[in-house]
């Protein structure tokens, strides 16, 4: 059954009670901020993940299984993840493309330009959770606890008092679902910065969360400092030309 089922089914302390023991058998503390997670998809059924259970899951396996989704995100954190190389290859047109408007571009500038745009993109890929986890070292203590996993649906945050958030990178990354799902709901939306111009908005985040340690700089410094400590964090292909360099 899905997770909103097996929810549904027991008790809130029957659900507390699974959840926190399986969190123990997955070496996981249910008072580092998981239990402040799970407290929030029991309060509001809504926000329970859809994507969680199948036919051959019962209540407890169910919320194992969310549990899991949790521990996974937390283990997928820049700090520590080891990112996979693009899954996809460059489309040869895109080169014919740039060379047939850049005439004066050699063979070998096209390759590198291929190349460098692949790079961007693996830099983008975990952009978001290079900025959860900045989040993570400088709200949690101020009751802020993340929802590693997407444990949560369209929230990234809850605090101890109930309330949540959801972050995003720019101001033009939101997808339809978020919005439909934040319709109606106390759910605090706030973006890094702005897509038109360089315009951050962490004074409206410090203001929100209640600290004032949020700051372009200070985000740069963890950014710099967690990929120097993982650098596999970003992934390079061994045969990316900028390699060589």
């Amino acid at each position: 059954m899905k997770l909103s089922e097996a929810l549904k089914k027991m008790s809130h302390a029957q659900s507390v009670d699974t959840a926190k023991c399986a969190s123990e058998s997955y070496a996981i503390d249910w008072e580092s901020g998981i239990s402040h997670i799970f407290s929030a998809i029991l309060t509001d059924p809504t926000r329970v993940p859809g994507n969680i259970g199948t036919k051959k899951d019962d209540e407890k396996s169910a919320i194992h299984k969310w549990v899991m989704k949790y521990k996974k995100g937390l283990e997928g954190r820049t700090s520590i993840r080891i990112s996979n190389p693009l899954g996809t290859i460059a489309d040869p047109i895109i080169d014919k493309i740039i060379g047939a408007r850049l005439t004066h571009l050699n063979e070998e500038d096209l390759k590198k330009i291929q190349f460098a745009h692949r790079l961007s993109m693996s830099a983008e890929n975990i952009l978001g959770l290079i900025l959860e986890e900045y989040l993570v070292h400088s709200i949690n203590e101020v009751g802020w606890h993340c929802a590693w996993g997407e444990t949560v649906k369209a929230v990234d945050f809850v605090h101890e008092d109930g309330r949540l958030l959801q972050i995003k990178n720019r101001s033009n990354s939101e997808n339809s679902s978020s919005s439909a799902v934040r319709a109606g709901t106390e759910i605090k939306k706030w973006y890094r910065i702005k897509a038109d111009r360089i315009e951050y908005m962490w004074d409206s985040l410090n203001a929100f969360c209640g600290t004032s340690s949020l700051s372009e700089k200070s985000f740069e410094e963890f950014a710099f400092k967690c990929i120097t400590q993982n650098p596999s964090c970003v992934a390079v292909e061994q045969n990316n030309v900028w390699n060589e360099i």
